[in-house]
């Protein structure tokens, strides 16, 4: 009796712990295609990574990464400063490096809170042997800017942004 009132005990208490961490929220999320037209050029493929900057100005999180080899991250000097510490795993959120006057479409993720709250999105450019622009794209995050066209500074020549 006593072993079936052990077993029937620990049963309802696994299921309750499973059943309080099913229902944890998740904070709602939005996949927007995002376009990169570069310009023309010649050389090795550019690196390109997109990140959520914070109202305070600082990274946040790593969005996309354009440009597979981990070799040569640390080239994007100030992303590495942030992802450098903590090497979260990219694997899910990283392609091909794209080549001068190529365009790349990526789909990438954004939590529906930080739009229209002071948040940025950045696309940070460096090509091998050749330049490294920290801001080749900047803009606020805004229900407006998500569906437009921001002008690149460096290899971007544009950046398109669409809700998928």
């Amino acid at each position: 009796m006593k072993k079936v009132f052990k077993i029937t005990f620990f049963a309802t208490v696994a299921i309750l712990v499973l059943s309080v961490y099913s229902f944890t929220l998740k904070p709602a999320t939005t996949k927007y295609k995002c376009m990169m037209q570069m310009i023309n050029y010649t050389g090795e493929g550019a690196y390109v990574v997109i990140s959520l900057i914070n109202p305070e100005g600082a990274y946040e999180k790593t969005l996309y990464v354009q440009g597979d080899d981990s070799e040569w991250y640390h080239d994007i000097t100030e992303w590495w400063k942030f992802y450098g510490k903590k090497r979260s795993d990219l694997d899910a959120i990283t392609g091909e490096t794209i080549a001068g006057g190529a365009r790349t479409i990526s789909v990438i993720e954004i939590d529906d809170d930080k739009v229209n709250s002071g948040y940025k999105i950045r696309f940070e450019t460096a090509v091998e042997d050749q330049e490294y622009y920290t801001k080749d794209a900047e803009f606020e995050l805004t229900s407006e800017s998500v569906k437009s066209k921001v002008e690149g500074t460096g290899f971007l020549r544009y950046v398109r942004m669409l809700p998928n």
